[in-house]
């Protein structure tokens, strides 16, 4: 391995500020002009547009089917339709018999002193049959079903026993479970008709209306499970897209000797810098692109989605909720940022780019998964998630999710946002001094030590 020893010239604070301006222009112009960059943009805006207009052009369609209906059409050519019969001097629509068309539901019932209120509660219960109570024999009710002029039958040996007979048990069958809710209500009935209670006295009884209401005196986590679920996987994507992104160009240009031209008129600090702050810039763009349109296509169809309680919910993020998120992303980013752009100062060759970022991959990889594992069990409020809260390669994401999914003290989020402050600083520090040696060490992949070494001496 050979090793350059490297000493930064001497640079006037303003001409380090013009360099850095210049490298991030660059690097910014790099990203937002980049083919992949505008396709998957582009890509993401048309579907969520043609998701978000789904409902008014699905509308559009509808609509102009139903006018080509024979009867709007000849009524709009004034042509005749076929007549409605009239009933007490006014035209009625004819309404179908459709007994014949429901299937049959027999009912044999050993319970005589019961048949009046079987025979009147089990055709409401079951109005998608044609009920019909026998007293055939079991043998003939099971020879109907299977010659299939019954669908079903029920066998009441009592209110509290019964057998149900079908031939194809279909796996949406829900007859039993009707059956049983409706048996158990006669039994009630009967018993506080025994007990000296009328009948419209025990219906009473058993058909009264709970009220409730509920007063939420913290979070909705319904409402703010999907705004932290879609940040969680914007972060997770964003970094390690533009992360993969910074150690690739790095090491691309350190490959290329493209670097040590750079190097000459530019500091090494300020090239880092500039990569990573216009990564971070191009991040941003994108996500506001994609969120942006997609806040406004919703806005234009916003009438067509007043049913749906979770898309209306969706875009109804609240204020506070947004500048969260915008700080924990921002915060996130730039700290593993800086580790991917120092990481890919230490690499001579991209194939060895995928195994050098391996470790802060799987510590991102690893808060990402402890994250999506309490937001899906709803223990946001765990030790391991408060623990995760003031870790900085956690804690943009864990404490994003606690803040939003439930109570967290004022105190707490503040001691957050300063410690991955500080840390973005300190890891900024640091990755530039590892930038400033790896530049310009070649070879095989330098160890740790000789990094540490290397950067006593800067």
């Amino acid at each position: 391995m050979t090793n350059h020893e490297y000493t930064a010239p001497a640079v006037h604070p303003v001409s380090g500020i013009r360099q850095f301006g210049t490298i991030l222009c660059y690097e910014l112009k790099g990203c937002l002009f980049n083919k992949i960059f505008i396709g998957f943009t582009i890509f993401m805006i048309a579907a969520i547009a043609v998701i978000t207009f789904f409902p008014r052009i699905w509308q559009l369609i509808d609509g102009s089917s139903s006018s080509k209906n024979p009867a709007v059409t000849a009524q709009q050519d004034g042509q005749p339709t076929d007549p409605v019969p009239e009933q007490d001097g006014q035209p009625t629509n004819p309404v179908p018999d459709t007994d014949e068309e429901l299937p049959v539901m027999l009912v044999s019932s050993n319970t005589a002193e019961h048949t009046q209120l079987l025979q009147e509660s089990f055709p409401a219960a079951f109005a998608d049959y044609q009920v019909e109570f026998t007293d055939i024999s079991l043998d003939e009710i099971k020879s109907q079903i299977l010659e299939e002029k019954a669908a079903c039958a029920f066998v009441l040996d009592s209110l509290t026993s019964y057998a149900y007979y079908v031939k194809d048990l279909s796996m949406h069958d829900q007859n039993t479970t009707i059956a049983n809710g409706l048996l158990s209500n006669i039994y009630s009935t009967d018993i506080m008709m025994r007990a000296g209670m009328t009948a419209e006295e025990a219906a009473s009884v058993l058909a009264v209306n709970m009220e409730h209401k509920t007063v939420n005196l913290g979070k909705d986590q319904a409402q703010n499970f999907f705004y932290t679920y879609i940040m969680i996987f914007a972060l997770y994507f964003v970094i390690l897209l533009y992360g993969q992104m910074i150690t690739t160009n790095v090491a691309t240009e350190k490959s290329s000797r493209a670097m040590e031209l750079l190097i000459t008129s530019a500091k090494p600090v300020s090239m880092m810098f500039g990569k990573v702050i216009a990564s971070c810039l191009a991040g941003l763009t994108q996500l506001l692109a994609i969120f942006g349109s997609a806040f406004l296509f919703f806005q234009i169809n916003a009438s067509y989605w007043d049913g749906n309680q979770l898309i209306s919910s969706l875009f109804g993020m609240p204020m506070w909720l947004l500048v969260y998120m915008l700080v924990f992303f921002v915060l996130g980013f730039l700290i593993y940022a800086f580790l991917y752009g120092a990481i890919g100062s230490t690499v001579s060759r991209l194939e060895d780019v995928n195994t050098a970022v391996m470790p802060v991959t799987m510590l991102f990889v690893i808060a990402f998964f402890i994250t999506m594992m309490a937001l899906a069990n709803g223990t946001v409020d765990s030790m391991l998630m408060k623990v995760c809260s003031y870790i900085p390669f956690t804690s943009p994401m864990a404490m994003f999710t606690r803040l939003a999914m439930s109570t967290v003290p004022s105190y707490e989020i503040a001691v957050s946002i300063g410690v991955l402050i500080l840390s973005v600083i300190g890891v900024g520090v640091v990755s530039a001094k590892i930038y400033r040696v790896g530049v310009l060490l070649y070879g095989t992949k330098p160890k740790m030590g000789a990094v540490l070494k290397a950067m006593r001496k800067v």
